[in-house]
C-alpha cells in the first residue's frame, strides 16, 4: 500500500469516474485501474463497485476512504512541516550561549523569532563552556555560541563564524576612577569591587601578563555571575569595576589603563561534526554577523585631564 494508491482512491471517491480521475491525475485509465486493483488485492476486499461508467465505494471502501483521507492529510502535513523546517520557519532550535554572546544575542534572537518565525520553538540554555559542550555532545543542544578561546579543541566539534569583540574595564560615569586626572593603573582598580563573568584560562593568562599575579581572576574578581546584564546593572548603581565585552554596556565609561588591556573575545558558532543542521540556525548566523561587532558609537575610554599639577583621585 502506498500513498500514491490512496490518493488514487480519494480521487475516485470525489469524481466517481475512472476516466475523469485518470485525466485529473495525468494517468491512463488502465494505469489507474491497475493501481486500484493492486490496492484491493492487498486489502483482500473490493473497494469500489463499478456501475456502468460510474464507481461507488463499497461499505468497506467507505471505511478505507475515510482512513485514507486522514493518512494523506497527515503525510501532506508532515511534508509541509519538513519544508518549513528547512526554511527555518518551524521545528525546534536548542542553542547554548556563553555569558558574552548571551548578553548580545539572547533578546534579539527571541524577539526576531517571535516576530518572523512564530512556529519555530527556540530553547536557550546558559552556562559555562564545558557544561554547554557536554550538553551538545549529549544531543540536548543543537549548537553553541561561545568564546572560542574557552573551548578545548576536539575532533567532534566544529567552530565557524568567528567574530572578535573588544573587552574592557568599565565603570559608571560618576565613578571616582572616571574622574581622575591621570590614567589609572590596575592596582587602582583593586580598591573597588571587580565584576566579571567566569573567565577562560586564556583571559586569565593575558591579565597576569599585563598586570601581574594579582590580576588573576581568582585573586581580583569579587563578583562573578554568568549574566552580564546583571553585572552591568550592579556597575551602573555602584563603584564596581566591570570586566566585560565593551559593546555589552555602551553607556558605561571604558577605563584607559596603563598598560592597555587590548583583549578581544572570539565568539564562534559551535556544532557537532556530521550532524544535520537544525531549523533556524541560519538566522542565528545572520544575527551573529549583525550583533557581534564593536559599536561604532561607543563611549571613548576615560582619558587623563590636563592639569598644571600632577593629580590623584
Amino acid at each position: 500500500m502506498t500513498l500514491v494508491q490512496l490518493r488514487h482512491l480519494l480521487s475516485l471517491a470525489r469524481t466517481g469516474s475512472f476516466s475523469r480521475s485518470a485525466a485529473a491525475l495525468f494517468l491512463t485509465q488502465p494505469a489507474l485501474s491497475r493501481s486500484i486493483q493492486a490496492l484491493e488485492h492487498e486489502l483482500g476486499q473490493r473497494l469500489l463497485d463499478r456501475i456502468g461508467r460510474h464507481s461507488e465505494p463499497t461499505p468497506f471502501g467507505r471505511e478505507v476512504i475515510e482512513r485514507a483521507r486522514e493518512l494523506v492529510f497527515a503525510a501532506d502535513d508532515l511534508l509541509d512541516s519538513g519544508r518549513r523546517a528547512s526554511d527555518g520557519e518551524e521545528g525546534v532550535l536548542r542553542i547554548g550561549m556563553g555569558s558574552g554572546p548571551g548578553a548580545m544575542l539572547m533578546t534579539p534572537l527571541l524577539l526576531g523569532t517571535a516576530r518572523t518565525r512564530p512556529r519555530l520553538r527556540v530553547e536557550i540554555a546558559r552556562g559555562g563552556t564545558d557544561l554547554l559542550v557536554q550538553s551538545l555532545r549529549d544531543r540536548t543542544l543543537d549548537a553553541l555560541v561561545v568564546d572560542a578561546r574557552s573551548l578545548r579543541p576536539a575532533p567532534d566539534l566544529e567552530t565557524q563564524y568567528l567574530h572578535e569583540m573588544s573587552g574592557a574595564f568599565m565603570v559608571r560615569r560618576a565613578h571616582p576612577l572616571a574622574r581622575r586626572r591621570t590614567a589609572p593603573r590596575f592596582d587602582d582598580l583593586l580598591r573597588y569591587p571587580i565584576a566579571s563573568t567566569p573567565l577562560s584560562d586564556e583571559v586569565a593568562r593575558l591579565l597576569v601578563e599585563r598586570y601581574g599575579p594579582g590580576a588573576h581572576p581568582s585573586a581580583c574578581v569579587t563578583l562573578t555571575c554568568e549574566e552580564i546584564p546583571s553585572l552591568v546593572d550592579v556597575t551602573r548603581q555602584s563603584d564596581t569595576v566591570l570586566l566585560a565585552i565593551r559593546a555589552a554596556a555602551p553607556d558605561l565609561v571604558e577605563l584607559a589603563l596603563r598598560p592597555a588591556l587590548a583583549a578581544k573575545a572570539r565568539f564562534g558558532l559551535v556544532t557537532l561534526r556530521r550532524r544535520s543542521e537544525p531549523p533556524g540556525l541560519a538566522a542565528v548566523r545572520a544575527l551573529m554577523a549583525r550583533s557581534l561587532k564593536d559599536s561604532t558609537n561607543r563611549s571613548p575610554p576615560s582619558r587623563p585631564r590636563r592639569s598644571s599639577a600632577a593629580g590623584t583621585d
